[in-house]
């Protein structure tokens, strides 16, 4: 079954795990305990509505203070599709969340409350989308129950936010406005009569109808090579494969490719999965990938059309977004974890900030405190095999690592 990855953004008491909290009771895919846990929970606190944002908020503070701090991953089907939502935190403290959470997303949900419009947060929330070339965005104007279901109120937004849709750079990207209302249900699963002047699907209408071609950035086939596999058994006794996922395009059997960093040039002889042999590898699949010549391919390794080339180089700049207490700066050192190869890098240079509301940027810096976002330069202690990001968002993406710690202290994006 197909799954689709969506990263949600919304200010403070939007309304964002209430959204959720009513597409996993309206598609029926809450548990009866935990349905059970709501309705008591709901009737404590003397509400007489169902507080569906208690199916998604799990930390005791969330519950407390009524907001989204850490991401929290939900897993719902339909009988069309299995979806992964990610309910990211829109809080300015926790931009970096933001970024983790739509990172691998394919689809995003801004959510605007209908009584205060396009915000800052919206600009962020916006920003960040478009960083990560989100493809397909719905703008959901919540809470129209309390604006009386207003067409001129829902309007007003959408034209305040297409004036917002004016300054970005990834020009690929589907803007779909829905008016919600995630406390009533209306337009989230179901569709309203309180909204007559609105055509359009309802929000799980609109992903469900989502294609595959309409979601993923289009790019070029890419093999990082995960796991050499050898058998050594008396039916595959000089069985030699290569282990891994296919990542921006397809890669088929007679395909002439090259391996990198060798850059020695072979033919794909065979290509299973499992135990069964296919003529193509379609984008995303894991895959085992035999060659007609015994080349020298390990780990780390990746393997391209010899007509589509990747950059191979030491040194690039990136968008970081940054994650630690703790400031980059010029001179200090981090492992780049680049798919599957990790490098000792170098910062070269810090070149800007970049205001992620798109007022502009700050060229007066030399270090990046926590949630900031900036443009940076690294020099690599070996080559790694890159694309820009705008190109390829799996190969053109990383993280960095702390030396000392071992831990994730940002996200970069190659330009």
């Amino acid at each position: 079954m197909e799954v689709l990855k969506i990263a949600t953004a919304g200010s403070v008491d939007d309304g964002k795990s209430t959204l959720i909290g009513r597409m996993l009771y309206d598609t029926k895919s809450l548990t009866s305990d935990k349905l059970e846990a709501i309705e008591k929970t709901s009737k404590q606190k003397g509400y007489d509505y169902l507080d569906f944002s208690l199916a998604t908020d799990g930390l005791v503070a969330e519950r407390e203070q009524g907001i989204t701090i850490d991401v929290a991953h939900i897993y719902f089907s339909t009988a069309k599709k299995s979806y992964i939502i990610a309910d990211t935190p829109g809080h300015v403290e926790y931009t970096r969340n933001m970024v983790t959470g739509a990172s691998t997303s394919q689809a995003a949900i801004i959510l605007i409350d209908a009584r205060k419009g396009v915000i800052e947060q919206t600009n962020r929330h916006f920003f960040i989308n478009n960083l990560l070339r989100i493809k397909d965005v719905v703008v959901a104007i919540n809470k129209m129950d309390l604006v009386d279901y207003s067409e001129e109120t829902y309007n007003a937004i959408k034209a305040d936010f297409e004036e917002l849709m004016a300054k970005r750079d990834y020009q690929d990207q589907k803007i779909t406005f829905i008016p919600v209302s995630a406390l009533k249900g209306d337009n989230v699963v179901n569709k309203t009569d309180k909204t007559p002047w609105y055509t359009g699907p309802t929000l799980l209408e609109h992903f469900e109808a989502l294609d595959r071609k309409d979601i993923f950035n289009a790019g070029t086939p890419r093999f990082p090579v995960q796991y050499v596999i050898r058998p050594k058994t008396d039916e595959h006794h000089d069985f030699r494969g290569f282990a891994g996922k296919v990542y921006g395009g397809e890669l088929s059997v007679g395909d002439e490719v090259v391996a990198l960093p060798s850059q020695t040039r072979s033919t794909i002889k065979e290509i299973y999965f499992h135990d069964k042999k296919y003529k193509t590898a379609s984008r995303r699949s894991s895959v085992t990938i035999t060659l007609d010549d015994e080349i020298n391919l390990s780990r780390g390794d990746m393997l391209v059309k010899a007509n589509d080339l990747p950059t191979v180089d030491k040194q690039f700049t990136a968008t970081i977004s940054w994650m630690d207490s703790l400031p980059l700066a010029a001179g200090n050192k981090y492992i780049v974890q680049h798919g599957v190869n990790k490098v000792l890098a170098k910062v070269e240079q810090v070149h800007h900030k970049i205001a992620p509301d798109y007022s502009g940027i700050d060229s007066e810096t030399d270090a990046l405190g926590m949630n900031d976002i900036a443009q940076v330069s690294f020099r690599l202690n070996k080559p790694i095999f890159y694309d820009q990001f705008k190109n390829h968002r799996t190969n053109g993406s990383f993280i960095l690592i702390d030396t000392k710690s071992n831990s994730t202290v940002g996200a970069g994006f190659i330009q």
